[in-house]
């Protein structure tokens, strides 16, 4: 999640209401079936109805509203420096203008407030690892992968498993980033992204923890070999499609990331848009893929995502308890944002993209481009709306 020197400080620390532009949802019959699933319409209900005091949302969103993260409107310039002090800076993929701040906050499946262009398709960074990791999910799911403790070199013989040390790297370290894999992929070597330090000596597979992206990248290869198919078209197919989600999302690479798959040139995508490229969606989007997670994999009655799986995804790694496969965690209010419940997980990406899930209180909240530093002062007022009803 490459952000600011704030972000790394962050890192380090592990009825209706209309404002500045804001929609809060008008008042609707109380609450009905707590599984409602949104069809081609998002149904609303007022913060009332939902549990929320209506002023302290407001004010939630308010608060959003003005802490837009400083950042360009020309993302590429945004990424050219926040790169240009790595050892390997240069941009791979491709990049577009950001949008201003939107939003969007669903309880019991409802839409209770918006705010901004919720339809606006835009670069969400590492977001992508939360999807990417669902897309492991799935390959485990259908017995494509057996046992995420299996070798991944036991799977995909490119030439980035053979080295005796990488050979013993695992799915499972992989998505939790402790595989420690070292290499070169698409002209990025690991120690391009090696956030605790460039020079340091690289640890047994499995017993360091560190967030790099080129190692997120090696899975997403890994994943695409495991499938042999584009992995835009299986997210596609098994995930979007049957929850509903639009067909302006796009999942990108890099311009040298492509391979040969069964005689089709495939692009293998990216993790996050540190280099650019990565997946890019509406904020509805992202809601209903949270949503989707919310409900355990499940969707109006068909099984989309074991609920093995979810409960694996978010099981906190051993040596990084903040978090577990491509989700960032809130357990015992020690993870990434302290004022988040400790059932809570995130998608997390920088520029303040984040979907907030949050099972304890039925909850999926979707942010773009909300300053990282601020986003727990916005969970602690979201929360603090809720307060009234938690308590009771």
């Amino acid at each position: 999640m490459k952000q600011s020197a704030t972000w790394g400080q962050v890192l380090g620390a592990l009825s209706r209401v209309a404002i500045a532009g804001a929609y809060v949802a008008m008042a609707l019959p109380a609450l009905g079936d707590p599984a409602y699933f949104p069809g081609g319409q998002w149904e609303r209900r007022a913060p009332a109805a939902a549990g929320f005091d209506p002023a302290a949302l407001a004010g939630a969103i308010r608060y959003a509203q003005q802490n837009e993260v400083p950042w360009e409107r020309d993302v590429f310039k945004q990424i050219q420096k926040d790169v240009a002090n790595e050892p390997y800076p240069a941009i791979l993929g491709e990049t577009k203008e950001r949008g201003g701040p939107a939003g969007m906050i669903v309880r019991h499946g409802y839409l209770v407030a918006q705010w901004g262009d919720i339809d606006r398709v835009d670069m969400s960074f590492s977001v992508a690892k939360s999807y990417l990791s669902t897309v492991a999910g799935l390959a485990v799911d259908a017995g494509l992968i057996t046992d995420v403790n299996d070798r991944v070199a036991d799977y995909v013989q490119d030439g980035g498993f053979d080295d005796s040390r990488i050979r013993k790297v695992t799915w499972h370290m992989l998505l939790n980033q402790t595989s420690e894999w070292e290499g070169t992929l698409w002209d990025k070597p690991d120690v391009a992204d090696r956030r605790r330090g460039y020079d340091r000596k690289l640890q047994a597979p499995g017993t360091f923890w560190e967030y790099n992206d080129v190692r997120v990248n090696r899975l997403a290869l890994a994943l695409l070999r495991v499938y042999q198919r584009p992995l835009p078209e299986v997210l596609k197919e098994k995930v979007m499609d049957p929850i509903g989600a639009s067909d302006t999302w796009v999942w990108h690479g890099y311009r040298n990331s492509y391979v040969d798959i069964g005689g089709r040139r495939v692009q293998s995508v990216s993790g996050g848009s540190h280099w650019g490229g990565g997946f890019w969606a509406s904020t509805r989007d992202h809601a209903r893929f949270g949503y989707l997670l919310l409900r355990r994999g499940e969707w109006n009655g068909k099984r989309i995502l074991s609920e093995r799986w979810v409960d694996m995804a978010t099981q906190p790694t051993a040596i990084a308890q903040h978090y577990g496969y491509l989700w960032w965690l809130s357990r015992n209010r020690q993870g990434i944002f302290p004022g988040a419940p400790e059932s809570s997980f995130f998608a997390l990406g920088s520029g303040g993209n984040m979907i907030w899930i949050a099972p304890e209180y039925d909850l999926v909240v979707v942010t773009r481009w909300l300053d990282i530093p601020k986003l727990d002062g916005f969970i602690i007022r979201v929360s603090a709306a809720l307060q009234a009803e938690t308590k009771n």
